[in-house]
């Protein structure tokens, strides 16, 4: 880690101390950089927005994208006060930046009350075994809308 790295990360945890303290949501915060320059950033706002989605990341990537005109990340660090929870994950990966520098692990946020443990422990299961049980239905129907995709001209792809 070098001292851009400390200056970036030390604002994703400032960003988490005070959006937790305006009430925000919980004490998560996340600053997105390009070439130098903070080009995103968030914090958790869950409880203040009925939002579930509204961890400090998925806000994150949502304000960079739009500064940036693109719906992905490349050459952009994604900094972040804590290790990213399975559903930020899984936004980080689509998003695709170059690089995520985290601080609090996610065993130190499972100790302050936001433990994913569920979320790891459920991911290797069939659908039908899950907690909240998936079940598949009209799969040939909602395949014929895949293959007009393929064939669709002009598409953007990601």
């Amino acid at each position: 880690m070098n001292e851009q790295d400390e200056r970036f990360l030390r604002l994703a945890i400032d960003a988490s101390r005070s959006g937790m303290q305006r009430g925000d949501g919980g004490p998560f915060g996340c600053v997105i950089v390009k070439d130098g320059t903070v080009v995103g950033s968030g914090n958790n706002r869950v409880t203040s927005t009925n939002d579930p989605t509204a961890h400090a990341e998925v806000v994150a990537i949502r304000d960079a994208c739009k500064n940036l005109g693109d719906f992905q990340l490349a050459g952009c660090t994604i900094y972040t006060s804590c290790e990213p929870c399975p559903m930020c994950l899984g936004a980080i990966y689509w998003a695709r930046p170059d690089r995520i520098v985290f601080a609090a692990t996610r065993e130190d946020a499972a100790e302050a009350g936001f433990d994913d443990q569920l979320i790891y422990d459920e991911l290797p299961l069939p659908p039908e075994q899950r907690k909240y049980p998936m079940e598949r239905m009209m799969r040939e129907e909602a395949k014929e809308v895949f293959k007009a995709w393929i064939a669709m001209e002009g598409k953007v792809k990601y």
